[in-house]
C-alpha cells in the first residue's frame, strides 16, 4: 500500500485561519479563532485523506539563514498581533492531543522543514501532499507531491500538480524560483526586479526558461525592461536564493518520525472541551474507550424513611433532591436524601410533598441546612409550594469561589478534589446521552443520592477551612449565597409574555420577510431559495457578477463576512443581510422563545448559572435572556412582549453607566479620571479631550468614537491590533492612541503595572469583595501564555469587581422590598441592569428605591450613576 505524507505549514494556515475568521474567544477569554480554524482544516484532513503520515512544521523564531544574505529579509512584515501569537502554544497543544507530529527548526523555516522531507520521501513509496497558503512552496511540486494553497481563508483549496501549475501560472515548479526572482515578493520583502510584475516575468520565462539564461542572453530584450533588468541583476539573482527551500536542512526527524497512528478519542474530546469547541465534537468518531472498571467503595448504611418525624431532624442537616437533568424549572424529581450526625436517609418524593413536618423543616429558619446549590433547591422545592429557609452552606458556591477555573463543580467532582473518594460520577450511576435514566435497581440510585448527600455532609467543613484561609468566607455568606436565593425567588417568579405579541412580531416579521424575499428577487431578476448558498452564489457571482470573495469545496461562499465585504458593490447585498438577521429574529427569538414559555401562567422562566464565568457575572440560559439582540431595531422590539404579570403594573428598568470605568477609577486611583465622574462629566467626550488636545467644543463625534473605544477597551489589555480591528485605522495609529491614552492617565498606566506584579506574586488577583482569579500563566516562559495572564490580570478585577456590586445591590433591593412590604417584584438581571414589575402606586417609591440601592451598594472614591426608565413593557422602559 502506498504511503501517503501529508505536511502542512503550520505558521501560514495559522495566519490565515486567524485573519479569516471573527476575534473568537472561550469562556476563559482565551482567543481561539486561530485554533479553531486551524482545528477544522485538520479534521478534514483527517477524514478526507487518511494519512499514514503527518507532520506540521513551524518557523523556529524570526531570525534565519536567510537574513544573513539579506538583512531586510521579511523586513516589511508587521509585527504578529499578541491575539494570535498567544494562540501558537494552544496549536501545540492541539497537535498533541490528536498526536500529530509537530516540528521546527532553529535558523529555519517551516517550509525548509516540508521541503527536507518531502525530498526524502520522494525516494521512498510516499504520495505527498503539502498544504500552505504560501506560493513558495509550489516549487515542491512534482509527479509525487502535490501542493494545495488555502485561499481566501481556509476553506477554499487549489490543488498544484505539475499539471494543473503549468495551466494556472504559465511555469514549471523549477521556474517558480526564477518568477518570485524577477517579479520579486511584497509580503516577504523580497526585491526581485522593481517594475517586473508576474505578465512580464512569465513572459520572459517562456522565451529564456531561466533567470541564468536570461542574463546570459540579455541582449535579445530591448528597451526598458532591459534596462531594469540590468540594472537589478544582483537583486534578481539574491531574491531567487532566498526564495529557494533547502531541502536538504539539518532536520532530526525523517518520513519515520511522521507516522500516524490515530488519536485518543477521550483525550480530543477533553481538548475540545476545555476550548469550547462543543461544535467539533460530533467529529469526533471512532469507538467509545472501554470504561474504567467501577471503583470498589465503602460500604454505607442508608435508611429509607416512609415517614419525616420531627425526631429526625438534628438543626444541623446536609439535603439534597435529585433531578437527572440541569433543568430545574421542569425536570422531574426522583427523591431526596438527609444526612446528619444521627444517620443517612433516603426520603421518597412522596413523602416529601405530603409531610408537613418535613415543610415545617424546610421553612424554619433556625434548622441549618448545608446543601448543593442552594438556588436549585429554592426553585425544586418552590414547585412543591416550599419556602425553604435556613440554607446555611452551599458546597456548589464554595467549591466556585475557592476555585472558578475548575470546569465542574458537580458534588463528586468536589468530592474528589477534596480527597473524598467514596463515591461514584453521576454517568456512572445513570449513565451518559440518549441512555441515560435511572438503573433498573432501584438501592443503588437511591444510595447514590445519600452518597451525594453524605458529600456535602463531610465536606462543609473542609471548604469552610478553605474559604476562610482565603479569606472569602464572606463572600460567600454575605454575597453569594444570598444571592443565591433572590435569584431562585426569581426565577420561579418567571417574566410575563405577552404571547399574542410575540406571535404578532412572527408575523410581522415573515410580513417583512416576505417583502425582502420580492425586493431581492427583483435585484436578482429571477426567484430562487434564498436560504440556499447553491442557488445564491451563483445568482451573486455569475449573474451580478460581483467579484468572487470565497469559495467553497461546493461553490461560492455567500457566508455572512463575504457578504460584508460585498456591501456597497450592489442594493441586493443589503438586502441579503437583513434578510437573514430577521431570520434569524424571527427563529431564535420569536420561535424559540414561544416553545419556552410556561403554557398555564404565560411566563419564561430562565436559569441563572452563578457559577460559571470566572469574573463573577451571572449568565443565563434556557433561554438566555441576557442576550436579546439590541443592535436592530427589531431585535430591541422583542422586548416588547416582556410585560409586567398582573393588569395596570409597569416595568422598570435600571441601568448602571458606564460602572466599569468608575470602578477603574476608583481601584487606579487616577485623579483625572475621578475628577471626571465626580464633576458627572461625559467620560468619552473627557478622554477625547485628554488625548486629542483639543477644547471640550472641538470634539468631532468620531473623536468621541474613538476615544469611547479605547476606554472600554484599554482595561481589558486591548492590543493595537484589537484596536485598530475596531476602529478600522491601521495598527500604528491605534498604538500611538493607545500610548496617548495611557500618558494622559497616569494612575491607569500604574495600575496596570502594579497589578500585573500583584498577580506574578500571589499567583491571583482580587475583586473589592475578594473574589479571586487564579492565574498560573502568569510567570510563564511563554510569552504569549504570560501576555494573556496580564490582560486578564488587568480585567479580572474591574469587570468581577462591577459584577460584585450588581450582586450587592440585588440582595439589599430584595431585602428592602421585603422589609418595607412592597408588591413590587425583582424580575431579571442583565449584566448592569435590573428588571423590576411594579404596582402604579408603587412607581415613584419603587424608583427612587432602586436608584438609592443600586447607587449606594458600595461607596466607592467616585459616584455610581444609574439610569431608571419605567414603561408598559421592557421595550418601553428602555
Amino acid at each position: 500500500m502506498t504511503n501517503k505524507l501529508v505536511l502542512i505549514d503550520g505558521n501560514s494556515i495559522a495566519y490565515r485561519a486567524f485573519f479569516a475568521l471573527p476575534l473568537l474567544n472561550n469562556d476563559k477569554g482565551v482567543y481561539t479563532n486561530a485554533v479553531y480554524g486551524f482545528t477544522t482544516m485538520l479534521l478534514r484532513i483527517l477524514e478526507e485523506e487518511q494519512p499514514s503520515h503527518i507532520l506540521v512544521a513551524f518557523d523556529a523564531g524570526k531570525t534565519t539563514f536567510r537574513h544573513e544574505t539579506y538583512k531586510e529579509y521579511k523586513g516589511g512584515r508587521e509585527k504578529t498581533p499578541s491575539e494570535l501569537s498567544e494562540q501558537f502554544p494552544i496549536l501545540r497543544e492541539l497537535l498533541d492531543a490528536l498526536a500529530i507530529k509537530h516540528y521546527q527548526l532553529p535558523n529555519y523555516e517551516a517550509d525548509d522543514i516540508i521541503g527536507t522531507i518531502a525530498n526524502q520521501a520522494k525516494d521512498k513509496d510516499f504520495e505527498v501532499k503539502v498544504i500552505s497558503g504560501d506560493k513558495d512552496l509550489l516549487q515542491l511540486v512534482s509527479d509525487k507531491v502535490d501542493v494545495r494553497l488555502t485561499k481566501k481563508g481556509i476553506s477554499e483549496v487549489m490543488t498544484y500538480t505539475p499539471e494543473t501549475l503549468k495551466e494556472d501560472m504559465e511555469v514549471t515548479a523549477e521556474q517558480i524560483l526564477d518568477l518570485k526572482a524577477l517579479m520579486g515578493d511584497k509580503s516577504d520583502n523580497i526585491p526581485g526586479v522593481p517594475g517586473v510584475g508576474q505578465k512580464t516575468a512569465v513572459k520572459l520565462l517562456k522565451q529564456f526558461d531561466t533567470v541564468e539564461n536570461l542574463y546570459d542572453q540579455l541582449d535579445e530584450v530591448t528597451g526598458k525592461l532591459k534596462e531594469k533588468l540590468e540594472n537589478n541583476k544582483e537583486e534578481a539573482f539574491m531574491s531567487k536564493q532566498l526564495v529557494t527551500i533547502n531541502q536538504q536542512s539539518p532536520i532530526k526527524i525523517t518520513t519515520d518520525d511522521t507516522k500516524y497512528h490515530g488519536y485518543q478519542e477521550k483525550t480530543v474530546k477533553d481538548f475540545f472541551k476545555e476550548l469550547g469547541f462543543n461544535s467539533l465534537l460530533n467529529r469526533i468518531d471512532g469507538e467509545e474507550e472501554e470504561s474504567e472498571e467501577v471503583q470498589a467503595l465503602e460500604e454505607m448504611e442508608f435508611q429509607v424513611i416512609s415517614n419525616v418525624t420531627e425526631d429526625l431532624f438534628t438543626g444541623i442537616e446536609a439535603f439534597e433532591i435529585e433531578i437527572l437533568n440541569e433543568s430545574y424549572h421542569t425536570e422531574e424529581m426522583i427523591g431526596a436524601s438527609i444526612v446528619n450526625k444521627k444517620g443517612k436517609y433516603f426520603v421518597p418524593l412522596n413523602v416529601i410533598k405530603e409531610s408537613k413536618v418535613f415543610k415545617k423543616w424546610a421553612e424554619d429558619d433556625e434548622q441549618k441546612k448545608y446543601v448543593f446549590d442552594a438556588k436549585k433547591i429554592t426553585v425544586l422545592l418552590n414547585r412543591l409550594s416550599i419556602a425553604i429557609k435556613g440554607i446555611s452552606f452551599d458546597i456548589l458556591l464554595a467549591s466556585y469561589l475557592i476555585n472558578p477555573s475548575e470546569n465542574n463543580h458537580d458534588v463528586p467532582a468536589i468530592s474528589h478534589r477534596f480527597n473524598e473518594k467514596n463515591i461514584l460520577f453521576d454517568e456512572e450511576v445513570y449513565g451518559k446521552g440518549a441512555k441515560k435514566g435511572l438503573p433498573m435497581e432501584e438501592n443503588q440510585w437511591q444510595e447514590h443520592i445519600v452518597r451525594k448527600t453524605n458529600m456535602i455532609y463531610l465536606l462543609k467543613e473542609q471548604m469552610e477551612k478553605a474559604l476562610k484561609e482565603n479569606k472569602q468566607l464572606s463572600l460567600l455568606m454575605d454575597l453569594e449565597l444570598p444571592l443565591a436565593l433572590v435569584l431562585g425567588e426569581m426565577e420561579a417568579t418567571g417574566v410575563k409574555v405577552d404571547v399574542q405579541r410575540l406571535k404578532d412580531m412572527g408575523e410581522e416579521l415573515k410580513e417583512r420577510l416576505d417583502t425582502l424575499e420580492k425586493e431581492i428577487y427583483d435585484l436578482a431578476g429571477e426567484t430562487f431559495n434564498i436560504n440556499s448558498p447553491k442557488q445564491l452564489g451563483p445568482i451573486l457571482f455569475e449573474k451580478l457578477e460581483l467579484p468572487v470573495v470565497k469559495k467553497t469545496k461546493t461553490g461560492y461562499s455567500t457566508a455572512a463576512d463575504v457578504l460584508e465585504q460585498l456591501q456597497g458593490k450592489h442594493d441586493i447585498i443589503d438586502k441579503l443581510l437583513l434578510y437573514r438577521q430577521l431570520k434569524k429574529l424571527d427563529s431564535t427569538y420569536v420561535a424559540g422563545l414561544l416553545k419556552v414559555i410556561h403554557k398555564d401562567s404565560s411566563k419564561i422562566h430562565t436559569r441563572f448559572n452563578q457559577a460559571l464565568t470566572q469574573t463573577g457575572r451571572l449568565s443565563s440560559i434556557d433561554p438566555n435572556l441576557q442576550n436579546i439582540p439590541i443592535r436592530i431595531e427589531e431585535g430591541r422590539k422583542i422586548r416588547q412582549a416582556f410585560i409586567p404579570s398582573k393588569k395596570g403594573w409597569k416595568m422598570i428598568a435600571a441601568d448602571y453607566s458606564q460602572i466599569e470605568l468608575r470602578v477603574l477609577a476608583h481601584i487606579a486611583k487616577d485623579e483625572k479620571l475621578q475628577m471626571a465622574f465626580k464633576e458627572d462629566k461625559d467620560i468619552h467626550t473627557q478622554t477625547a479631550m485628554d488625548v486629542f488636545h483639543v477644547k471640550e467644543e472641538d470634539v468631532t463625534s468620531n473623536m468621541r468614537r474613538q476615544a469611547k473605544a479605547v476606554n472600554f477597551g484599554i482595561v481589558y489589555g486591548i492590543s493595537d491590533y484589537g484596536l485598530s480591528q475596531s476602529l478600522g485605522i491601521t495598527r500604528k495609529e491605534a498604538k500611538t492612541f493607545i500610548s496617548r491614552y495611557l500618558d494622559s492617565y497616569p494612575g491607569v498606566q500604574e495600575y496596570m503595572k502594579e497589578i500585573v506584579q500583584e498577580a506574578k506574586q500571589n499567583g491571583y488577583v482580587t475583586t473589592i469583595m475578594n473574589r479571586r482569579r487564579y492565574l498560573p500563566e502568569i510567570t510563564s516562559r511563554n510569552f504569549n501564555q504570560r501576555s494573556f495572564a496580564e490582560r486578564t490580570a488587568m480585567n479580572t478585577p474591574i469587570q468581577g469587581s462591577a459584577a460584585d456590586i450588581i450582586k450587592l445591590a440585588m440582595i439589599e433591593l430584595d431585602y428592602q422590598l421585603k422589609r418595607e412590604k412592597y408588591q413590587a417584584t425583582l424580575l431579571l438581571q442583565v449584566h448592569d441592569e435590573l428588571i423590576l414589575e411594579v404596582p402604579e402606586e408603587e412607581l415613584e417609591a419603587i424608583s427612587k428605591l432602586v436608584v438609592d440601592v443600586m447607587e449606594h451598594a458600595i461607596e466607592l472614591s467616585v459616584p455610581l450613576k444609574v439610569d431608571v426608565e419605567h414603561g408598559e413593557t421592557w421595550y418601553d422602559a428602555k
